[in-house]
């Protein structure tokens, strides 16, 4: 387990614990046998009231000094990356498949901008769709058994 000061990286999972996130870290393991490096996921359930963090969004997580419950053994302390706004973590900017923004904004000055082109800065930010395309915000559940029902929630 971490240790008391540690903060830990990790991935916002569905979850269906009411104020808590599940949240995934993910280390490389190495396989003495073959010398190679493998995935290892660790899931960590996260005090989160407010609910700060949605699904697929990338959180820090801070070890309680004491357990909440059983399962509840860290805390968010905050959004890093939200999902759908990626950001180069070395150079600290805005990133489009493989190009940074400002580059494509230069190549649009150059060569004149497409009346399709999506423009970044008029954009609303994540949430606009909750209800409609965007469902990581409802209430999750294990789904038992197929019954012929669509279920959008189901884990």
């Amino acid at each position: 387990m971490a240790s008391r000061g540690l903060l830990l990286l990790g991935q916002c999972m569905p979850c269906i614990k009411q104020n808590a996130s599940k949240i995934r870290v993910r280390r490389m393991e190495l396989d003495t046998n073959l010398n190679m490096y493998f995935k290892k996921d660790t899931f960590f359930f996260a005090h989160d009231p407010e609910k700060v963090c949605k699904t697929g969004d990338v959180v820090l997580i801070r070890e309680l000094p004491e357990r909440l419950t059983r399962l509840i053994t860290h805390k968010v302390e905050k959004v890093v990356y939200p999902l759908g706004d990626i950001t180069d973590p070395i150079s600290g900017k805005k990133v489009v498949v493989g190009k940074y923004r400002e580059d494509i904004e230069m190549a649009n000055q150059l060569f004149g901008k497409s009346e399709k082109a999506f423009d970044y800065d008029k954009a609303p930010p994540r949430g606009r769709l909750e209800g409609t395309k965007d469902f990581t915000h409802g209430e999750t559940y294990i789904k038992y058994h197929e019954d012929g029902k669509d279920q959008p929630f189901a884990v």
